[in-house]
């Protein structure tokens, strides 16, 4: 039997100008993922051999959906359309996951999507923690910490997951990345008397109720996005009903973190005294520059009445914290501050999950309630007395 006669369907004979010669196949490979058209794959081989085994498996590969033919999509195609189709995110969770993507798109931005191969995305890890990495604007990147690029890779993951339900890629490459071991690291609080020493420096410091509400346990974008419209000096209470971060520079304000993170707490005596005073201040100012003047929408504001990205107030707060003669811890670490004492005055945990923002008290009691070392020793003391008793 000649090899004319083996020829399957969709297959044909090409001889080259040169005398060399292929086999060429043509197959339907079903519906364009983008367009719903009908599409063709075409493919020349150099032996039949190799065409007859290409043809068995492209039409079980249609037959099963799973066929992936070439695309012009390129990585930064595939992310800005990604981006494009979450419409369920928050302004400020979407502007995040754009910032966990720009290491790639600035990197492999123009490579074609199905080109993009696991050690491109594990080469970028490598050089991610490392430092030195430039961003679009031409900065140069410190390097990054293991949770970072861990949600970078997770977040280049999801790109490919999308491509595959779609059919622009065969398979997730980076599936297999191994993650970034993290290094365990204890989140740090403030004892009592460094409290009060803090408060103490924010007494004379122009954003001291910013210092206020940190350690009443707001988080950072809580106490950046928080405005005059949702304290009521009157009523002693606040609303956490904005957030305002920043992610890669950008500063983006939207709705709080969570359902159970918009809240209304009761101001204690020193909050309402810090709030009442930053009110005055910022009239005095107001009147100072005349139309010059911001907004003064937000509570935490420059003298120019414009509100601060979140980056400023922690490095504010390392400032203050250096005024005070008290360690530095970060300024989120304020938040567990106040979860922390009010865990070892006895307030209960599921009142402390509300206060904070959590809807899950079982969550608040895994990462918040750290034991300080006086309540360690005032343990021991109990212990040691009943051992004692024995």
């Amino acid at each position: 039997m000649s090899k004319r006669q083996r020829l399957l369907p969709g297959m044909r004979k090409v001889t080259l100008a040169s005398g060399a010669v292929r086999y060429e196949v043509t197959l339907d490979a079903g519906p364009d993922p983008v367009s719903g058209r009908r599409r063709q794959t075409r493919k020349r081989y150099a032996t039949l051999d190799e065409a007859v085994a290409a043809h068995a498996k492209i039409t079980s590969q249609v037959d099963e959906g799973t066929y992936v033919a070439r695309s012009p999509i390129t990585v930064d195609r595939a992310c800005a359309d990604y981006l494009a189709g979450r419409h369920n995110l928050r302004p400020t969770s979407l502007s995040k996951l754009a910032y966990d993507l720009a290491p790639l798109r600035e990197r492999h931005g123009d490579l074609l999507l199905q080109s993009l191969t696991k050690r491109h995305i594990d080469d970028l890890v490598k050089d991610l923690r490392a430092g030195g990495t430039t961003t679009a604007r031409g900065r140069t990147r410190r390097p990054w910490s293991p949770a970072a690029v861990n949600k970078v890779t997770a977040t280049i993951s999801q790109i490919l997951d999308d491509a595959l339900e779609q059919g622009f890629v065969a398979r997730n490459v980076a599936a297999g990345v191994d993650r970034v071991p993290a290094v365990h690291k204890a989140m740090d609080t403030y004892e009592p008397t460094e409290v009060k020493r803090l408060l103490a420096a924010a007494a004379a410091d122009r954003n001291g109720h910013a210092w206020h509400l940190a350690l009443s346990g707001l988080r950072r974008g809580e106490i950046a996005g928080l405005r005059w419209v949702d304290v009521d000096l009157g009523a002693g209470s606040l609303t956490i009903a904005n957030n305002r971060t920043s992610a890669g520079g950008v500063t983006v304000e939207g709705d709080p973190k969570s359902s159970s993170s918009r809240r209304t707490l009761p101001l204690t005596g020193p909050l309402r005294a810090a709030l009442d005073a930053a009110r005055v201040r910022q009239k005095r100012e107001r009147l100072a520059l005349g139309a010059d003047y911001g907004s003064g929408e937000y509570v935490v504001s420059n003298e120019a009445g414009d509100p601060y990205n979140p980056a400023v107030l922690s490095r504010y707060w390392a400032d203050v914290a250096k005024s005070a003669g008290v360690r530095h811890i970060r300024l989120h670490d304020a938040r567990h501050t106040a979860a922390t004492t009010m865990h070892l005055q006895g307030v209960p945990v599921a009142v402390i999950a509300a206060w904070i923002g959590h809807s899950d008290a079982s969550f608040t009691m895994r990462v918040y309630a750290h034991s300080q070392n006086d309540a360690l020793r005032d343990a021991a003391t109990v212990l040691g007395a009943v051992v004692t008793g024995l």
